[in-house]
């Protein structure tokens, strides 16, 4: 005999509606109850039980839309509240930390940055900093959070968030989920920062209806981030992410990582800082600056850019042929390059690349969120757990 299995309770049928509709307000916003119904599949009475239980704890509002078409009753809008529930974001880089409080529905509702240095990036130093921060500018924005997501430009446990490492900032094995939820008293979930972008581009950037994406993003280092079939690709103990450190050059310049012609040392902010000849701990504003100068020359960004052109399509021909996605998105310095750089780019992935041509052409586009990509992001992991919970 088989074992029976159990059919859902009818409390978790209602857990399980409720936080489908609360995510779908939190990602595409607000909308009526007849257009939830529709997407959701679920019937109207559903919906009503649904959103009045919201509206009553302060979750959801209803309002009349500032537009109204056609005769009889308008269709009340659903509108997610920001204060119902806040998460803090955090984003550490090589040079800077970034911190917002983000409210249901994406809203950014106050932020805060500082610069490390060699001697502040210690972890201890970087906690206690973040703990102070973070305490200020919630006692500044009257929130509390309920959660924390931090992106990290390294190898993380998704688990615990254990930085393996982070050779960048010069971090092992740093217990950063733990400490962090020790002293900020809220669960804590920790990322690697090229995931996390590649998350924040799916849910509210470039990708939204991608089902399959890769992000790749250079800031010191290179990272990259991926969507399958509608997921993220997290790999063994969630340690995924580590494009970058594909050797495309053998023999080439010795990477921070112990190898050899790395794709982070072709294509990476120093790379590009000896193509542009600027020195490469130049600071970054002057990177982007000469870039934008660039770009008005076509001729100019092809005779300076062109060696770092060709390697930059090369690794990414090659993580099109791997992983087969709808779209690439280039995100932090990439977003700066000139549109010639990224057409030739286009041009070379399309026909050196056999699943593009299959697949009728990769779509390689850049950000639109920039340098805030990594702290929505950190922002979208800290609600996972969170929208089943309000």
């Amino acid at each position: 005999m088989t074992t029976p299995i159990a059919g859902a309770r009818p409390d978790e049928v209602r857990r399980h509606n409720r936080t489908a509709l609360l995510r779908r307000l939190h990602v595409d916003g607000p909308s009526t109850r007849a257009s939830l119904a529709a997407e959701l599949g679920l019937n109207r009475s559903t919906i009503k039980a649904l959103v009045d239980g919201l509206a009553e704890t302060g979750v959801v509002a209803e309002r009349v839309p500032a537009q109204r078409s056609g005769a009889g009753r308008p269709s009340l809008l659903v509108l997610p509240q920001p204060h119902a529930a806040v998460v803090m974001a955090i984003d550490i880089r090589v040079e800077q930390v970034a911190m917002a409080f983000v409210g249901l529905g994406g809203d950014i509702l106050g932020r805060d940055s500082w610069n490390l240095h060699h001697r502040t990036r210690d972890p201890g130093e970087v906690i206690t900093h973040i703990a102070d921060s973070a305490k200020l500018l919630a006692d500044e924005l009257d929130v509390t959070a309920v959660g924390v997501g931090v992106s990290v430009p390294g190898v993380v446990r998704r688990s615990d968030g254990l930085v393996h490492e982070a050779p960048n900032l010069h971090w092992t094995d740093v217990e950063l989920g733990r400490r962090l939820s020790a002293v900020l008293k809220v669960p804590v979930q920790v990322g690697n920062d090229a995931e996390l972008g590649a998350l924040a581009e799916h849910v509210r950037g470039a990708a939204r209806g991608s089902s399959d994406m890769v992000y790749i993003s250079a800031d010191v280092g290179v990272g990259g981030g991926v969507i399958s079939s509608g997921m993220p690709l997290r790999g063994t103990g969630g340690y995924v992410g580590e494009l970058g450190h594909m050797v495309v050059r053998p023999g080439g310049r010795r990477c921070y990582c112990g190898c050899q012609g790395c794709w982070e040392t072709e294509v990476g902010e120093a790379a590009l800082c000896r193509a542009l000849a600027l020195p490469e701990d130049a600071p970054r504003g002057a990177v982007v600056a000469e870039l934008r100068s660039l770009a008005a020359s076509p001729e100019a960004v092809a005779h300076r850019l062109g060696e770092f052109t060709e390697w930059l399509a090369m690794g990414l021909v090659t993580v099109v042929n791997m992983l087969g996605p709808e779209q690439v998105v280039l995100g932090d310095l990439f977003t700066a390059l000139p549109e010639p750089v990224v057409e030739r780019v286009r041009d070379v992935v399309q026909k050196r690349s056999l699943v593009s041509r299959a697949v009728g052409g990769t779509r390689i586009v850049s950000s639109p969120l920039g340098r805030d990509a990594k702290l929505i992001g950190a922002a979208e992991l800290a609600f996972e757990p969170v929208l089943g919970e309000v």
